[in-house]
């Protein structure tokens, strides 16, 4: 059986390889590019996947769950700028996908390993990505 608790956080970020000059950063990133950064209202799906435990009926208590999300994510990330005020993401660029990566690796820390996870993080209503560690 599979489980969500769904958060949300707001955070900025800019797009950009240092590296390349700002015409390929356009060329790449579009607008997401420009030296301002910009946000997103993020909405954050973690959805657990584990037996139903017949003592309690949970596959796990989304209480506890929410605690985790909100101490190590939101608390993490939210109204912070990604490439700023972050340490998770120096040296990568903070794509929705690298966002949820990072998400779902510090959630593995923190979730029993009985239990397979999968991070769904949308930046807009028609952009979702999907990770599950894999």
């Amino acid at each position: 059986m599979k489980i969500c608790r769904r958060e949300t956080f707001n955070a900025a970020h800019r797009l950009f390889k240092p590296e390349w000059d700002d015409i390929t950063n356009l060329e790449v990133f579009g607008k997401c590019s420009y030296p301002n950064y910009h946000g997103h209202n993020y909405a954050l799906e973690v959805w657990v996947d584990g037996k139903v435990n017949p003592e309690t009926g949970f596959v796990i208590d989304l209480k506890i769950l929410k605690e985790i999300i909100q101490s190590e994510i939101t608390e993490r990330f939210d109204h912070r700028n990604l490439n700023l005020d972050c340490k998770e993401f120096e040296g990568i660029i903070p794509t929705t996908e690298n966002i949820a990566i990072v998400i779902w690796n510090i959630l593995r820390k923190k979730i029993n390993s009985e239990f397979k996870i999968e991070v769904q993080l949308s930046e807009t209503e028609k952009n979702k990505v999907v990770y599950s560690g894999e």
